[in-house]
C-alpha cells in the first residue's frame, strides 16, 4: 500500500502474521540451506629413521597380508595410515629392494 503526500511517496508495508508451523518450516529450510565447510586437518609426519622404519613395516605387513599387488590407496587403507606415510614406508622398502612396481601396483619382491 502506498500514499502520495505532497510529492513524497510513502510506502506502508503490512507485516504478514505467520503461524508457528510456518516459522518452524522456514527455520528448517534455513538449516538445510546452511552448508558446513569441510574442515581438513593435516597431520604432520615425523621424518625420522625410526618413523620411516615403522611405516615401512606397516606397508610390508599390508602387502604380505594381501598376498597380491596393491595400489598406493589400497596399501594405505589396508595399513591404516595416510598416503603420505605409505609413501614414506614405500621409499624405505624400495631402497632395501623389498618391493617392486608392477603395472602401477606395488608387490613384494
Amino acid at each position: 500500500m502506498f500514499f502520495i503526500h505532497t510529492g513524497i511517496i510513502l510506502i506502508i508495508m503490512a507485516e504478514k502474521k505467520t503461524t508457528k508451523k510456518e516459522t518452524a518450516a522456514k527455520a528448517t529450510e534455513t538449516k538445510k540451506a546452511t552448508v558446513k565447510k569441510a574442515t581438513t586437518t593435516k597431520k604432520a609426519i615425523v621424518l625420522s629413521a625410526e618413523n620411516a622404519g615403522f611405516k615401512a613395516g606397516d606397508v610390508y605387513q599390508a602387502l604380505a597380508a594381501a598376498e597380491k599387488a596393491l595400489t598406493l590407496k589400497e596399501i594405505a587403507k589396508a595399513a591404516g595410515i595416510s598416503e603420505e606415510e605409505t609413501l614414506l614406508g614405500m621409499g624405505w622398502l624400495f631402497k632395501e629392494g623389498k618391493i617392486v612396481l608392477a603395472e602401477d601396483k606395488i608387490t613384494l619382491a
